[in-house]
C-alpha cells in the first residue's frame, strides 16, 4: 500500500496530548477519525515523529500512514483539512518511500518555547505563551545555554517518569531571542527526553532571575539528578517546530 507523509500543525489547547487515550480528545484520534471516513470505514493507524503533551502545540509535526487510496497529494491535503477540526491543519502531503517512518527516520527536532515578559495579563496569549513577570538577565541565560550545548547525559533535565534508559542527547543549538514582544527559546538537537525542553527553560529562567549561576550547568549535568534542576515550565508555551530527516551526518538548518 502507498505510504503517505504529512506535516501537521495543531493548537494543543483543546487536546489531551497527541497520542490516542481512551475517552480523551487527542490529535492522533482526530486524524484517525478523518482517515477512517476517507477510507470508507477502514481503520487507519497514524504514526508520528513523537508525542506532545496536553496543551503543547505543533507547527511541524510529521506523521505517516498507509492506505489503499491513491489520490494526488494536493487532493489528500484538501480532503484531510475538510475533515479534521479547526485546531488541526495539514500543511503538506507527499508520497513517501515504503519504509519511511516518521519517528525512526528522524535525525533531529527543533522546539521553540515562547515567553510573554509582562506584568499585565494578555488574554490573547494565555494559551500560547508563558507569562513571566520578572526581569531577566538575557546574557546570563545565553551563557548558561551555551554550556548545555554538545553531547551530554540529560538525566537532570528530564522527567522522573522517563522510561528511556539511554538519556544521552546532543544539543546543536540553543538560541534565546526576542521576537514581536515575546522571548523565544529555540532548541535544536538529535532528540529530546520527556519534558526536557520545559525543564531546560525552567532552569534557564532561574539563571535569568539570579537564583542560579550560569556556570552551574556543568554541575547539573554531572549530578544526573532531576531534583537539582529548575521547575518544569508550563506546556502551553511549547511548540514542536520542525522535524529533520536525512543521513547520519545531516547538519541542521540555521
Amino acid at each position: 500500500m502507498p505510504r503517505i507523509k504529512c506535516i501537521v500543525s495543531y493548537d494543543g489547547t483543546g487536546f489531551s496530548g497527541y497520542q490516542v487515550q481512551p475517552g480523551k480528545r487527542t490529535v492522533q484520534g482526530e486524524l484517525e477519525k478523518a482517515l477512517e471516513k476517507l477510507n470508507k470505514g477502514t481503520s487507519i493507524r497514524v504514526s508520528a515523529s513523537g508525542r506532545t503533551d496536553a496543551g503543547v502545540h505543533a507547527r511541524g509535526q510529521v506523521i505517516h500512514f498507509d492506505t489503499k487510496l491513491e489520490i494526488e497529494p494536493a487532493r489528500w491535503q484538501i480532503a484531510l483539512n475538510s475533515l479534521v477540526p479547526d485546531d488541526i491543519a495539514v500543511s503538506s502531503v507527499e508520497y513517501a518511500r515504503p519504509d519511511f517512518h516518521a519517528r525512526f527516520d528522524a535525525v533531529g527536532k527543533e522546539y521553540r518555547y515562547f515567553l510573554l515578559l509582562s506584568k499585565r495579563r494578555d488574554p490573547f496569549q494565555r494559551n500560547y505563551a508563558y507569562q513571566f513577570q520578572y526581569e531577566l538577565d538575557l546574557d546570563a541565560m545565553r551563557e548558561g545555554a551555551r554550556l548545555l550545548l554538545g553531547t551530554h547525559d540529560f538525566t537532570s533535565f528530564c522527567s522522573a517518569k522517563t522510561e528511556v534508559e539511554d538519556r544521552v542527547r546532543t544539543l546543536q543549538k540553543i538560541d534565546v531571542f526576542e521576537d514581536n514582544g515575546l522571548l523565544v527559546f529555540r532548541f535544536v538537537g538529535n532528540g529530546f527526553l520527556y519534558n526536557m525542553v520545559r525543564i531546560l527553560v525552567g532552569t534557564l529562567l532561574e539563571v535569568g532571575t539570579g537564583r542560579r549561576q550560569a556556570d552551574s550547568m556543568h554541575q547539573l549535568l554531572a549530578e544526573q539528578d532531576r531534583t537539582q534542576a529548575g521547575k518544569t515550565a508550563p506546556g502551553h508555551g511549547l511548540y514542536l517546530w520542525k522535524v529533520f530527516y536525512g543521513d547520519k551526518d545531516h547538519r541542521f538548518e540555521n
